[in-house]
């Protein structure tokens, strides 16, 4: 699995890159972690969000589930899983495989896996997150669970160093049509999906200061299933940010569809020329810290050429 990490210099906070670099470092470090499990615990992470988090708090997982793009694991976390065991998929992991890694802790979703949590509890202990993408509940529960609040702490304090630094400048360069509304928009090869405010990349956008439309404010949970181009005027906003969700043929060619009908040329983003696409990994798939700085890298780079533009 080994392969190069790929990061950017930023001008203000730690860049995705230089995080990965520091995990590195505090996994040879002493540390505190559950009590039976010695200087290094055996983790076991069932979600992509807990395997970012482990990875960005310096605890290197022995076994961890297959991405959901890009398999086996992420891009960005080859270099540091290049040991780790596959066991499964998110959806289905192999209770045999984690047996066989002797684990002395396992990360869990309620969501993925409450049917098979007894059976888990029984081969390790167990973390058990209500969802896969409330990235600072991921990162508190394991922090706390492996003796990393240290490390926790800090991944914290460079987030809101960083939320707030880019706030800022959103405000300036983005003058006088600061605050924005916003969607992220993932386009299937069957549908359109709209993330809301409560999503893993609607959570950074809402942090940043962007705005939602109603549809977005009155909906709940963390996404709209849009069906049709007909449907489009419910993601409606100044700005958006678009994930492809394969470079599958399907895709592209829904893509291509989709940008060419009028009824999205309509839309204001369109309009107006603010259509910024992004990576699905780091925008929905990744669920931890590291892929949030990685989103933060883009909206940054985004500021960027707009003040090249300018």
């Amino acid at each position: 699995m080994q392969q190069a990490v790929s990061g950017m210099t930023r001008r203000s906070g730690v860049s995705r890159r230089a995080l990965l670099g520091m995990a590195c470092i505090w996994a040879v470090a002493p540390q505190a972690v559950l009590a039976a499990a010695g200087a290094r615990p055996r983790l076991v992470t069932l979600f992509q969000g807990a395997t970012d988090t482990a990875v960005a708090l310096g605890v290197m997982p022995v076994g961890v589930v297959e991405s959901w793009q890009d398999p086996p694991v992420y891009p960005y976390l080859r270099a540091a899983l290049c040991d780790a065991t596959l066991v499964g998929l998110e959806t289905q992991p192999s209770l045999e495989d984690i047996v066989m890694l002797q684990p002395d802790l396992i990360v869990a979703s309620r969501f993925r896996h409450e049917k098979i949590a007894p059976l888990l509890t029984r081969i390790a202990p167990v973390i058990m997150l209500e969802d896969v993408y409330r990235f600072h509940d991921t990162l508190a529960s394991m922090a706390r669970a492996l003796g990393k609040r240290p490390a926790a702490d800090w991944l914290e304090s460079q987030y809101a160093a960083r939320i707030v630094a880019l706030r800022a400048r959103l405000a300036v360069t983005l003058a006088p049509h600061w605050p924005m509304t916003v969607s992220l928009i993932d386009v299937r090869a069957d549908q359109i999906r709209s993330y809301l405010p409560a999503s893993f990349g609607g959570e950074v956008l809402s942090a940043l200061g962007f705005r939602w439309n109603a549809t977005a404010r009155q909906a709940s949970g963390v996404m709209l299933k849009l069906g049709g181009v007909e449907s489009v005027s419910a993601i409606d906003a100044s700005l958006f940010f678009v994930m492809r969700h394969s470079n599958s043929p399907a895709v592209t060619a829904h893509y291509e569809r989709l940008i060419h009908h009028p009824l999205w040329q309509r839309l204001a983003a369109p309009c107006h020329g603010q259509v910024v696409p992004v990576d699905t990994v780091a925008w929905s798939l990744s669920g931890g810290m590291l892929g949030v700085f990685a989103m933060l890298d883009d909206i940054e780079h985004w500021l960027d050429r707009r003040e090249v533009q300018s």
